[in-house]
């Protein structure tokens, strides 16, 4: 040890005038070294973090960013929305001037061309109907007299209904990767992507952030986050509602890149005559789900979690436990409508 009291291996050795002559050297060195690395790490620039928040997609979608420049980080979130606000304005079937409502007005018509985006998205739809077995279906647009947004209105006649759920099927929704374009094949059909395309849309604005060079970033939208973190020494830490007490959290997932989405019958209802309907319907009965109350995923991309959520909440809570065990990048919480609360092996992990 260079300035340590002697060993018993050495207290009767001569150490000589090597020993002596190289102490007080050492001990110099030392100091030195501790007050280069003290400055260094003095020197060391605190990251800059950046938050915003802007209303998209019916929801208020927040940012928090970290980083080195503040101005880099600000074009990276600038860009990051304008890119959301862009498929928002494609993907949209509330805008009448969106592709989308241009395939809905041409239902049982001639096809429509569609850009490469919204054919992506009609492939991660179809992929997650065929997966659940219709539980989860784009054509649940079909259903258009239920109204949840700010003005809900009373539930649908039942004779409505009926007529409108002979024209919910995904099958019918005739894509053509070459041509580029989309057909739906009976009049009076209506695409909704919303259910699959706000995560798409919340992943193209962290992808967009890291074309930007922003490698620490969290984006939230309307109970999915997506989160990345290579930049970061720890990871972030997510909040996990509770269904049966949405005020409540369950705890907080710590997690370093990869998303959580949740879906839940407390996020938009409407009450009629003492009766409460939730907006997550079941594409087989034209209803709202009676299924599981609330549903959160992790997974380490959109395509592992995207709309698995609503599709477990119309199985059940027992056919979407299997569901989940059956996709080893697939963690899952079900909270049930008896009280009880389901979690993966994996999920449990990784609350805290």
């Amino acid at each position: 040890m260079l300035a340590g009291r002697p060993t018993a291996a050495n207290r009767n050795v001569s150490s000589g005038p090597r020993t002596a002559a190289l102490v007080p050297a050492q001990r110099a060195t030392a100091a030195v070294l501790v007050g280069l690395l003290l400055l260094a790490a003095c020197r060391q620039p605190t990251p800059v973090v950046l938050r915003a928040s802007r209303p998209l997609m019916g929801t208020l979608v927040t940012m928090t960013l970290e980083g080195r420049d503040e101005a880099q980080l600000g074009r990276a979130r600038d860009a990051a929305y304008a890119e959301m606000q862009r498929l928002t304005a494609m993907l949209s079937h509330y805008d009448p001037g969106s592709v989308v409502s241009a395939i809905n007005a041409a239902a049982g018509g001639a096809p429509v061309p569609a850009p490469p985006e919204l054919l992506h998205v009609l492939a991660m739809a179809r992929a997650v109907s065929v997966a659940t077995a219709g539980a989860f279906d784009i054509t649940v647009g079909s259903l258009r007299g239920w109204r949840f947004g700010t003005e809900p209105g009373p539930p649908p006649d039942p004779a409505q209904v009926r007529a409108q759920l002979a024209l919910v099927d995904y099958r019918q929704v005739l894509v053509d990767p070459v041509a580029g374009t989309v057909r739906l094949a009976r009049p009076g059909m209506r695409i909704d992507p919303g259910g699959i395309a706000k995560l798409y849309i919340l992943d193209a604005g962290l992808r967009t952030l890291r074309r930007h060079g922003v490698d620490s970033a969290m984006i939230n939208g309307g109970g999915d986050v997506l989160v990345a973190g290579a930049g970061r020494a720890e990871p972030w830490l997510i909040g996990v509602r509770d269904p049966r007490a949405p005020a409540r959290l369950l705890g907080v997932i710590a997690l370093r890149d990869g998303i959580v989405a949740s879906s839940g019958d407390y996020e938009r209802f409407l009450e009629h005559e003492g009766r409460r309907y939730h907006h997550i319907l079941d594409p087989r009965t034209g209803y709202p789900a009676d299924g599981p109350r609330g549903v959160t995923l992790v997974g380490p991309r959109p395509e592992t979690v995207n709309g698995l959520g609503a599709a477990i909440m119309a199985l059940g809570a027992k056919p979407g436990r299997a569901l989940i065990e059956r996709r080893p990048e697939l963690e899952g919480l079900i909270a049930d409508r008896d009280g009880s609360v389901w979690m993966s092996p994996g999920f449990r992990r990784l609350l805290r």
